[in-house]
C-alpha cells in the first residue's frame, strides 16, 4: 500500500420526503438513468453551492473566496480599505490584468466566472496602492508581484474546489475534492402537485382560485459521496488540511440545497454516514445500488445500508485492501459490523478522532519523503 496518498472517502444515505432539491430547465426534478431505472438525482453543483454557504458558518470569511465576474470590484473594496483617496476601480483592473485577468472594457466583467480568495484581493490590493504610491517600480516586477498575488493563498474553497482559468492556464488550481451526484438507491416516479391560491382582496361572491399551478416533485432515499485527496490538499493548505477537511466532511453531512425548500420544508439530515480514510485510491460504492433497492416493510433505509454494507465487504475482498480507518454515524447493526461498534460515534466525536488520524498520516508521510 502506498503510504504517500492519503484519502477521506465520504459515503452517506439520506431520506428525502417529497421534494424538488434540484430542478432541470422544465422545472421538474432532475432524475437519471441507473441499472436502467429512473432515479432521483440531486448535482454535485447544486450539493457544493449549499456547502459553500455552510462553509461561510465554519470558516472566517479571509479563509474563504468568491466566484465572480466582478473580480475587481472586489479587490477596489480591499483598495479603499487601504487608501480611500485613490481611484481602486482603475488600479484594481490593472492589478487583474498583470496578474493574467482580462476585464471587458465595454461589459466591464471578465469572460468567465473567476474563483479569487479575499486573501488573494487583499494581496493584489496592497500591491496596487503600493505601486500607484511608488510609481517609479519597475512595471517587470510589479507584473510578477500581481501573478504570484493571485496564485498564493488560494483559500480553503479554491485548494478544495479547484480553479480553472482558461486565459491562463498557470493560474489554474487542481481540485483537492470531488463531489459525486447524487443518486436514489431505488427507482422513481416524479409526481405532480396541483395547487391552487385565492386572493384576499377578493370579494365574498367571487369563486374560484385567482392562480393554480402544477409542481412536480419525488422522495427519495439517496446514495451520497464526496472524496478528498488529504495529499494534494496538504500541498495548498499544510498543517490546517486536517481541520479544513474535517469542515469539509461536517458541511457535506449537514448542508442541503435549497430548491422549493419553501413548498415542502425538507431539510433532512443523513439516516446513515460512513467515513474511510484510505492509502491506495478513492471509492466509490454506488455499484451497491446498480440493482435498485425494492421498498419492504422496513422502506428503503434499512435495504439500503444492508446493500451498502455487502457491497463495501465484497469489494474490500475482491478489489482493494480495507480502509486504513473507519467510522459511522447512525445506522443499524450492518453499519456497526463494518466499521465496529466503538466507532459509530456522534459527528462532533467523529470529527476529532477523523482530524487526529489525518494528522498522523500527514507525519507517516512526511517521514517517508
Amino acid at each position: 500500500m502506498n503510504q504517500n496518498h492519503c484519502y477521506v472517502d465520504l459515503h452517506v444515505l439520506q431520506p428525502l420526503p417529497p421534494s424538488c432539491v434540484n430542478r432541470d430547465d422544465t422545472g421538474s426534478p432532475k432524475t437519471a438513468t441507473y441499472g436502467g431505472t429512473t432515479r432521483a438525482r440531486v448535482s454535485s453543483q447544486a450539493w457544493k453551492h449549499a456547502m459553500r454557504l455552510m462553509f461561510k458558518e465554519l470558516f472566517s470569511k479571509e479563509d474563504l473566496a468568491q466566484r465572480t465576474k466582478l473580480p475587481q470590484d472586489l479587490v477596489c473594496e480591499k483598495i479603499a480599505a487601504l487608501d480611500s483617496s485613490l481611484n481602486g476601480k482603475k488600479l484594481a483592473k490593472e492589478a487583474l490584468k498583470n496578474a493574467g485577468i482580462k476585464i471587458d472594457e465595454k461589459k466591464e466583467q471578465t469572460d468567465a466566472l473567476l474563483f479569487i480568495s479575499h486573501a488573494q484581493a487583499a494581496a493584489l490590493a496592497k500591491l496596487a496602492v503600493e505601486h500607484a504610491n511608488n510609481p517609479e517600480q519597475d512595471d517587470k516586477i510589479y507584473k510578477e508581484a500581481c501573478k504570484t498575488a493571485l496564485n498564493e493563498n488560494p483559500s480553503f474553497e479554491i485548494a478544495l474546489f479547484g480553479r480553472m482559468v482558461a486565459s491562463d492556464p498557470s493560474l489554474n488550481y487542481d481540485a483537492a475534492a470531488q463531489v459525486a451526484h447524487s443518486i436514489s438507491t431505488h427507482t422513481v416516479h416524479n409526481e405532480y402537485d396541483y395547487f391552487t391560491a385565492v386572493d384576499d382582496r377578493a370579494g365574498d361572491d367571487t369563486a374560484g382560485a385567482a392562480h393554480l399551478d402544477t409542481t412536480e416533485f419525488n422522495s427519495s432515499t439517496l446514495y451520497r459521496y464526496a472524496t478528498v485527496n488529504v495529499t494534494e490538499l496538504q500541498k495548498s493548505l499544510g498543517e490546517m488540511t486536517p481541520e479544513v477537511v474535517a469542515d469539509f466532511a461536517k458541511a457535506f453531512f449537514l448542508s442541503m440545497p435549497t430548491g422549493k425548500q419553501n413548498s415542502f420544508a425538507n431539510r433532512t439530515l443523513p439516516d446513515l454516514a460512513y467515513i474511510t480514510v484510505r492509502t491506495d485510491q478513492p471509492v466509490n460504492l454506488v455499484g451497491a445500488f446498480e440493482n435498485p433497492v425494492k421498498a419492504g416493510g422496513d422502506g428503503y433505509g434499512l435495504a439500503s445500508e444492508k446493500r451498502l454494507v455487502e457491497y463495501a465487504q465484497k469489494t474490500y475482498r475482491q478489489f482493494v485492501a480495507e480502509p486504513v480507518a473507519s467510522y459511522g454515524i447512525g445506522g443499524n447493526e450492518p453499519l456497526q459490523q463494518l466499521v465496529g461498534a466503538d466507532h459509530v460515534l456522534k459527528l462532533d466525536d467523529l470529527l476529532a478522532q477523523l482530524k487526529d488520524e489525518l494528522a498522523s498520516q500527514q507525519t507517516e508521510i512526511e517521514e517517508t519523503e
